[in-house]
């Protein structure tokens, strides 16, 4: 699998680089760089524990799981996205200590490391980009900040070797680790609407049933409840009620989901006249605008 292969190749850069990162921070005094050492090590467990998830997410349903293990990347993007929080934050917060407590920096040594940093972080972004996996999307999104930062870092650190103005170390941390953050709550309220089994994006539950009733042979469709399990595969259920051959009303029904991006749909079918004893039923007619529901007692 070409998500998983390339998950394993950024953790393992980012581990080798960690390391290296640390001894670099510490023989040239500079703050972003040490910090950042700390923040690469948490990226590259968060990045191990998405590859974990990644691999477990592609297993077959059997009868513990009977969707599928589709959530498990989900919840790998959950544990980067925390992380990634939590880490902008500790970066904020040591970096404004610095601000309040200025130290001398070695800059020659910071440019080098910063270019190395930045070469190994733009190979890392490529071997994630193109990713679909909200999972795979918050390691990307790791790889592209933590270049994002080698860079400003690389420039910071030309600046601070022209002018010593060294402030410039902890003003540079703040604006990637404020980046990162804005991206890790939007990502994070993604992966929260997957668990609260919101409508998916760009679905409108009010047009699915419009287009469906329009069939010939359907009289009304109810209950009905559209999900995804990780992102990109959306699942969904309803009642028809119909008054001809159900074979063949089964098939235009499922060509109208897949249009609409869902692969996997349970239909009720029920014959006019026939009670349905879901309370929804009501509501949901009611907010569609629809005056078909006749059937709904």
């Amino acid at each position: 699998m070409k998500t998983e292969k390339n998950i394993l190749i950024a953790f393992l850069l980012n581990l080798c680089f960690s390391v290296f990162e640390f001894v670099g921070g510490i023989f040239t005094g500079s703050i972003a760089i040490a910090s950042d050492a700390v923040h690469d090590m948490g990226d590259a467990i968060s990045i191990g524990v998405s590859f974990f998830l990644e691999r477990k997410s592609q297993k077959q349903p059997d009868e513990t799981y009977t969707y599928g293990y589709a959530r498990y990347s989900v919840i790998g993007g959950v544990v980067t996205t925390l992380i990634l929080l939590f880490g902008s934050i500790m970066v904020i917060y040591n970096a404004t200590l610095r601000i309040i407590n200025p130290t001398p920096i070695d800059c020659n040594g910071m440019i080098i490391i910063a270019i190395i940093g930045t070469s190994v972080n733009l190979v890392a972004v490529f071997f994630t980009t193109g990713g679909h996996s909200l999972n795979q999307k918050a390691v990307n999104l790791h790889m592209l900040e933590d270049s994002l930062g080698w860079i400003i870092v690389l420039i910071g650190a030309i600046a601070m070797r022209f002018t010593d103005f060294t402030l410039i170390d902890p003003i540079m941390s703040i604006g990637v680790a404020l980046f990162i953050l804005i991206n890790a709550v939007k990502n994070l309220k993604e992966v929260l609407d997957l668990f609260l089994e919101k409508t998916p994006h760009g679905i409108d539950v009010c047009e699915i049933k419009e287009h469906i009733s329009g069939i010939d042979g359907i009289i009304d469709v109810h209950h009905i409840h559209i999900w995804s399990m990780d992102g990109l595969h959306n699942y969904a259920t309803m009642h028809i009620v119909v008054n001809t051959d159900s074979q063949e009303i089964k098939e235009k029904i499922r060509k109208e989901l897949r249009e609409y991006g869902i692969g996997h749909a349970t239909l009720e079918l029920e014959s006019e006249g026939e009670f349905c004893h879901e309370q929804y039923c009501h509501v949901e007619a009611e907010l569609c605008g629809h005056q078909h529901h006749h059937h709904c007692h």
